[in-house]
């Protein structure tokens, strides 16, 4: 039996430090001691129910189960929104396990344990482990924003030679600038104002428009894929005339409520709406090696992870104070 300590939302919204106790690792699970983990929008979804927070998580092996095959006590390794699948349906034999009928998803199973932790126990077939290059700090983030925006790109083949929109320029923004860049594709950067035009920029935006007070905007070459990284619904009526015959938007942010969009201009230009999850396991590898090689890097912000930390972190992220992604890191004994 080993216990650990976790940190868990509440029916009033308040952190809470609790612990959970497990038995012996069975099959293939391994033991992980929370290095870092990201706090990202998803988690002020579940803030009001009694679950362990947390799902960009970070870490260190610290014992493996009897079934273990690839992975050893002191790997490095991460884990994201998804953390089991069944492993025998058509999704999972075809690599796309994301959409597996039985999958674990965060806030749907493993209540008891997240990344807003010390320890955690999870599956080894659902750890990715990170490249030396990346810091854990930094690594954190790319387990579900950086795996969400890059397999937008990735999974839906997505081209060099694309013109790809993004608005908004905060937690998932500035990681899907830097990843189309990087893959080659022109990036269009959306804002409502001009005070992130230099940010922009510098992570690799090809061109930049502030949009607070227009009614209609004139881009040159249109767009073909667009990424809704803001964390409210666009005025459509503004950005499907931007949109290239038989283009795709992306509506990446998690939003409560219904997708209102004008009707025929999706039927006259063939735009798609396309709904994406994080990475399945083959493209979050990709994201990760991809992210090494080309040095994209989450700007960050770091709290402890404590009571404290956690409460603070999450209300800057609420009300919309952190550039661009809160880290929380364990507290020095």
């Amino acid at each position: 039996m080993v216990s650990f300590t976790v940190f868990k939302g509440s029916k009033d919204g308040s952190i809470q430090k609790s612990t959970t106790s497990k038995a012996a690792l069975t099959g293939n699970q391994v033991r992980v001691r929370v290095t870092a983990s990201g706090v990202c929008g998803t988690d002020e979804h579940y803030r009001e129910l009694d679950m362990v927070l947390g799902h960009e998580g970070m870490g260190v092996i610290e014992e493996v189960g009897p079934e273990v095959q690839h992975s050893k006590k002191g790997d490095r390794v991460g884990w994201g929104y998804e953390t089991n699948a069944c492993g025998h349906c058509e999704f999972c034999l075809s690599g796309r396990e994301t959409f597996c009928p039985e999958r674990e998803l965060y806030g749907t199973g493993n209540f008891d344990q997240g990344s807003f932790a010390h320890q955690a126990i999870w599956n080894e077939s659902f750890l990715f482990k990170i490249p030396d290059s990346i810091p854990d700090e930094e690594a954190a983030p790319l387990m579900c924003g950086g795996a969400t925006v890059f397999n937008a790109l990735r999974m839906y083949d997505i081209q060099p030679d694309s013109r790809v929109g993004v608005i908004g320029i905060g937690g998932l923004g500035h990681l899907a600038i830097q990843f189309a860049a990087k893959m080659g594709c022109e990036v269009v950067v959306f804002s409502s104002s001009e005070s992130k035009r230099e940010e922009a920029i510098s992570f690799g935006a090809t061109e930049f428009f502030a949009t607070k007070g227009l009614r209609e905007l004139d881009i040159g070459r249109k767009i073909d894929c667009l990424l809704v990284t803001s964390s409210f619904q666009p005025d459509w009526t503004f950005y499907l005339p931007l949109m290239n015959m038989d283009s795709v938007i992306f509506p990446l942010s998690v939003s409560s409520g219904n997708l209102e969009i004008p009707y025929m201009p999706i039927i006259a230009q063939g735009i798609r709406i396309q709904g994406a999850l994080v990475a399945s396991r083959g493209i979050h590898t990709r994201m990760l090696a991809f992210a090494a090689q080309h040095h994209i890097k989450p700007t960050i912000m770091t709290y402890p992870m404590s009571v404290d930390g956690i409460t603070e972190a999450m209300q800057k992220l609420n009300d919309g104070k952190i550039r661009y992604r809160a880290v929380l890191l364990p507290e020095k004994a």
